[in-house]
């Protein structure tokens, strides 16, 4: 009983030793000794100033002592154990004031470094507080709600609207639309037909369906998912400091030194005196002050990092793993395009679908709301909406009978549907389809859209000195080499679930430091797994950030690269002044060691040496701003202008390859109609968009980006698309002149439609990566 007692108490004392609040004592005792010690001293007072300082000194002693003794215990010897020892000598031959200097500095160096490097534990809260505790079972008497350890293997099981599927089962009901956004990361919902299985962790995103279960909890999908989490937290092996590494060489270096002096000269002073001057206030100070300064920059650029482990870690990082959805992608669908059948126009396709949407919760519907928004349409209020979980929506608007959703897959299409869905599988995009009066209308296509800032944050973490990009995701192959090759990283692994993407960090880890970007509690396992764990925590889980090492605040991926930069910079300061300060104090050590200086001298010695490495270090929370312009305000304002124009276009660029659509076949007033539509817009609002371009945005861009000729690529497409247009304008004037169009204007007129259309959502697109994404 006693061992466990003296256990129990030796753990209570750890934990004591660990607190900020005996840091923060020290630092407010030491600090009011030397204070006190010196106001005496001013005073002719030596007795009381001797007092204080030889208080403060002593106050020092003891949590020091227990520093070192935690840090032996664990296997190494640290910065703290010259202290200690240089501590012990000033009180032992009297030199007080040299002892409370260099407590101060101790308790200075240990309150900077425990808000540098104490880390937050991977709590896996949020994974648990998702699984679920109960299951409805099916019986004789009914449906009844029982605890989830009750539940085996052939359980008739019942999975309402909204909940969680318990346990992995088989689907008994015809379907059952599934949310697995939670185990794949994919934010598209899926439907599981009669006899396929579901997985635990799934939300129900449709109706009630019936479940058969085929594990237990334990067993199950998401049981394993914290599993995985809690395993590969615990391997995390916790990060050596820099200050820690230095020591390994210059503690021996030290103690040799001061044993030398005291066997040639026989003075225990001049023994001192040199571990007064050794005592590592450049690894106690220098190090820890770059790593919180770096810390603070980075929390100013939505980083927040949090330990200086983890930010000395970032700095040596060679790899980096990231999610696909939410991390490269938007994480959301997002309307790709809107096809129309003949007759229809784009745009009204989209308000009569979005109008309709207004009241459905469905994910799908929210992306085709948002986009109808932005483009600024007028919706309609519906009436008599009814939901089908699973298929779509039906009600009323503007006296018509409207459907969007899933196609009934019996009816015939026409040949424009028919390339509708073949372009939905080569985009790797969901269609929602519109009938209006049980007539197909149109097409909306949906896919989770590449982030604008992604491409832009790839070049920069490679040129931070990121060796290898890989992609792991649970997507589809196709559509993840897709991503992959948009933005040229070097591997992707397709189609993973949680303990794969744990194994891919673990064989990365074997060969460099590697840092895992992920957004999903499905990315939780893999985030702890990795060296570093960087969340995306503006729009990701809680689970994910709180099993991560770096959480980014804002939803910008690029911001990342910004931390890396940050990192190296900061540990290159921290290397800088440790060692510069160390080879000053290696001088003093020899000066001491000959008797020039004197304990007390020798620590106000090393005071000024810890002003010259904390100055030094200081450097870190300055911005560097080598190798990328900053912004003025009103550049920022204007690339905020033209991304919404961006957005509020795509109708037009809509508009120009409905035209050119409309050309196939045997052209009527009809496809003429729609070329004369398509310049009409061209003219009225994106030949002036790309105008104010040219001679608003770009000249306002060209500081930043090292001259006018960093934009030269960018205006020649300008001079593409207003050469385009003007082709297209001949042709309209030919065909006024002709009364119509003749068939030999058909190849060129559709070669120009299709050609602007690509010109211009490659021009879109490049601006959006290159120059947009630049803006916070």
């Amino acid at each position: 009983m006693d061992r466990f007692l003296l256990v129990a108490r030796l753990r209570r004392s750890t934990a004591v030793l660990a607190s900020p609040l005996l840091e923060r004592g020290l630092l407010a005792v030491t600090t009011a000794a030397l204070t006190g010690g010196g106001v005496a001293h001013f005073l002719d007072a030596d007795g009381i100033a001797e007092l204080f300082w030889g208080l403060g000194t002593v106050a020092a002693v003891i949590p020091a002592v227990g520093w070192v003794l935690v840090a032996l215990r664990r296997g190494h010897a640290g910065v703290d154990l010259i202290a200690v020892l240089a501590l012990g000598g000033t009180l032992a031959v009297g030199e007080y004031l040299a002892g409370v200097l260099i407590a101060l500095m101790l308790a200075t160096g240990r309150t900077l470094e425990g808000a540098a490097q104490r880390r937050a534990s991977h709590d896996l809260h949020a994974l648990l507080a998702h699984a679920p505790r109960s299951a409805r079972r099916r019986t004789g008497d009914g449906v009844v709600r029982v605890p989830l350890s009750e539940i085996t293997a052939g359980d008739a099981l019942v999975v309402g609207p909204g909940e969680v599927v318990p346990v992995d089962g088989r689907v008994e009901s015809t379907e059952a639309v599934l949310d697995e956004s939670v185990l794949t990361g994919e934010p598209l919902q899926v439907t599981r037909q009669r006899g396929e299985g579901a997985r635990s962790g799934a939300v129900n995103a449709g109706g009630a369906f019936d479940l058969r279960a085929t594990a237990i909890e334990q067993d199950s999908t998401y049981a394993g998912i914290v599993r995985l989490a809690q395993q590969a937290g615990a391997e995390s092996a916790p990060v050596v400091r820099l200050a820690d590494r230095y020591a390994a060489w210059f503690l021996p270096l030290a103690l040799a030194t001061a044993a030398l002096a005291w066997l040639v000269s026989g003075s225990a002073v001049r023994a001192v005196a040199v571990l007064v001057v050794a005592t590592p206030c450049p690894l106690l100070l220098a190090a820890p002050v770059a790593v919180v300064s770096g810390l603070s920059r980075a929390s100013r650029r939505g980083v927040v990092v949090r330990d200086g482990g983890a930010l000395e870690n970032l700095g040596r990082a060679r790899t980096l793993l990231l999610d696909k959805t939410g991390t490269l992608t938007v994480g959301r669908p997002c309307v790709l395009d809107v096809v129309a059948a003949p007759g229809h126009v784009p745009a009204e396709v989209l308000r009569v679908a979005a109008s309709l949407d207004q009241l459905s919760p469905h994910v799908l519907a929210q992306a085709i709301v948002d986009a109808a928004r932005t483009r600024r349409l007028e919706l309609s209020a519906p009436t008599e909406v009814t939901e089908e979980p699973g298929r779509g929506a039906s009600g009323v608007v503007e006296g018509h009978r409207v459907f969007i959703g899933r196609d009934d897959p019996t009816r015939a299409r026409p040949n424009w549907a028919k390339a509708v869905g073949n372009r939905a599988l080569l985009d790797g995009a969901s269609v929602a389809w519109l009938t209006v009066d049980e007539r197909l209308t149109g097409a909306v296509l949906l896919r989770d859209a590449l982030r604008r800032d992604a491409p832009h944050a790839v070049r920069r973490l490679r040129s931070a000195g990121i060796e290898r990009l890989v992609m792991l995701t649970g997507d589809r192959g196709a559509t993840a080499q897709e991503v992959a090759a948009v933005l040229g990283l070097d591997g992707v692994r397709a189609e993973l679930g949680p303990a794969d993407k744990v194994a891919a960090v673990r064989g990365e880890r074997e060969h460099a430091v590697t840092v895992m970007v992920g957004d999903g509690v499905n990315d939780a396992p893999a985030l702890a797994a990795a060296d570093i764990g960087v969340a995306m925590g503006a729009r990701g889980t809680t689970a994910s950030s709180e099993a991560a090492d770096i959480v980014l605040t804002t939803d910008r991926v690029d911001r990342l690269a910004d931390a890396v930069v940050i990192a190296q910079r900061s540990r290159r300061i921290a290397v800088q002044s440790a060692l510069g300060g160390m080879l000053l104090s290696l001088g003093a050590m020899a000066a001491a060691a000959l008797g020039l200086i004197q304990p007390a001298a020798g620590a106000l010695l090393q005071e000024g040496i810890d002003v010259a490495v904390i100055l030094n270090a200081l450097r870190a929370l300055r911005a560097d701003h080598a190798g990328q312009g900053v912004l003025a305000p009103a550049t920022e304002a204007l690339i905020h202008r033209f991304a919404a124009e961006h957005e509020d276009l795509q109708d037009v660029l809509q508009a120009v390859r409905d035209a050119a659509d409309r050309l196939s076949g045997v052209p009527g007033p009809t496809a003429l109609a729609s070329v004369e539509e398509a310049h009409r817009l061209l003219t009225e609002r994106l030949l002036p968009h790309e105008y104010a371009e040219e001679h608003q945005l770009y000249p306002a861009l060209a500081p930043a980006l090292g001259g006018p000729e960093s934009t030269v690529t960018m205006s020649r497409a300008h001079t593409e698309i207003g050469r385009l247009s003007r082709r297209i304008a001949t042709h309209l004037q030919l065909a006024r002149t002709n009364g119509g169009l003749a068939p030999e204007q058909l190849d060129d007129l559709r070669s120009c439609l299709y050609g602007l259309n690509t010109v211009l959502r490659l021009h879109f697109t490049q601006e959006e990566e290159s120059y947009f994404s630049l803006a916070p």
